[in-house]
């Protein structure tokens, strides 16, 4: 599978290979991938059935895992550095599980390798609501998903994964009837008997509930080298909330 992806930053540095979270794309992470530039070639990448993305049936961390080794080898890329957010951090962590000498180091945002129930049912109930053939404007997409998210900047980054149709009317960049129906597979546990060994760092938000004390243990137990931050004041999505202080801890690691 062919994954679109934005490249930033000269060629003869250390390539970064950046992936985002659920209903997400590469876009959203633009900003901070113009500021990784400036010492790393990036790669902010789409996963299959998110942004422009090839679409398929098949979804799992197994799957993501192998796309991102296909990924990395059609790029030749050397000893990358992976960074990846929430559904993201899983493939990576997945990625060195299955390709343990791949990798350089590896950042995982806001997300652990434990189980996760799942807790998108809301979010989901919008987004199928929306009649997205015959949508007028972006503003009616917006008020109907007010109806089951109140919160504008969450309305907001989801209805990025809407596009307008060369021909008229608008179509959905995610694959959403593959992604409701493969919901479970979002929250699946690291899929790991051998110990990590890629240097890793976790960076959690102390407003969020993906990266709890108990968690602690467990990354311990799974990582042979490993960092934990946790950047105060910040939700789920860090690196849209304290772009800033991301940065400088992802730098701080790998520099």
């Amino acid at each position: 599978m062919n994954l679109f992806y934005r490249e930033l930053g000269e060629k003869g540095n250390t390539p970064l290979v950046i992936l985002h979270g659920l209903f997400g794309q590469c876009d959203n992470w633009m900003t901070l991938g113009k500021k990784f530039a400036e010492k790393f070639h990036v790669f902010m990448v789409d996963q299959r059935n998110h942004g422009q993305s090839p679409q398929s049936d098949e979804f799992s961390y197994q799957i993501l895992a192998q796309d991102l080794k296909d990924f990395i080898d059609q790029h030749e890329l050397n000893k990358p550095v992976l960074l990846g957010h929430s559904m993201g951090g899983k493939t990576v962590m997945q990625f060195a599980a299955n390709f343990p000498d791949v990798a350089s180091r590896m950042v995982v945002v806001d997300i652990a390798p434990r189980h996760y129930p799942v807790h998108h049912q809301t979010i989901l109930e919008g987004l199928n609501a929306m009649p997205i053939d015959s949508l007028k404007s972006r503003g009616e997409a917006d008020k109907i998903l007010a109806e089951y998210i109140p919160d504008f900047g969450e309305r907001s980054f989801l209805l990025k994964n809407i596009f307008r149709k060369k021909e008229g009317g608008f179509g959905w960049r995610m694959n959403l009837p593959v992604l409701t129906a493969k919901i479970e597979e979002v929250g699946k546990a690291l899929d790991s008997k051998y110990l990590i060994e890629v240097p890793t760092l976790f960076i959690g938000g102390t407003d969020s509930n993906y990266i709890q004390s108990f968690d602690m243990s467990e990354i311990d137990e799974k990582f042979a080298t490993v960092q934990i931050e946790m950047i105060a004041d910040a939700g789920h999505w860090v690196h849209a909330q304290k772009p800033q202080e991301l940065l400088d801890t992802v730098l701080n690691f790998i520099l």
